[in-house]
């Protein structure tokens, strides 16, 4: 029995990582709800919100802002708030190349 307690936490690993790669490089990428996503993703994107998202999403809007004083900043300060979306619910969500590049939109 011990050995199926870790199985409850893959997704949440999985997503963490998803964020992770999401915020090492955000430009020409964007996030897109998946058409398969169910009722398990919605369960676990609230245990996410309550337990870890709302102070992810609050540490991007707070760093967000001092990027944005700075002329070589605003890039960044605008991939941080692209996090905030993905940081709340990051499950049954996935990340997808985009077409335009950052300055084309």
């Amino acid at each position: 029995m011990r050995g199926a307690d870790h199985r409850a936490t893959i997704p949440f690993g999985i997503a963490s990582f998803r964020l992770a790669g999401f915020m090492l490089w955000p430009f020409g990428r964007t996030t897109v709800v998946r058409a398969d996503a169910g009722a398990p993703s919605c369960v676990g994107n609230v245990i996410w919100l309550v337990l870890a998202g709302w102070w992810l999403a609050l540490g991007h809007i707070v760093t967000s802002i001092p990027l944005f004083v700075s002329i070589i900043g605003i890039p960044f300060g605008w991939a941080n708030l692209k996090m905030v979306p993905i940081s709340l619910m990051p499950l049954g969500r996935e990340v997808v190349s985009t077409d335009q590049g950052f300055g084309s939109r």
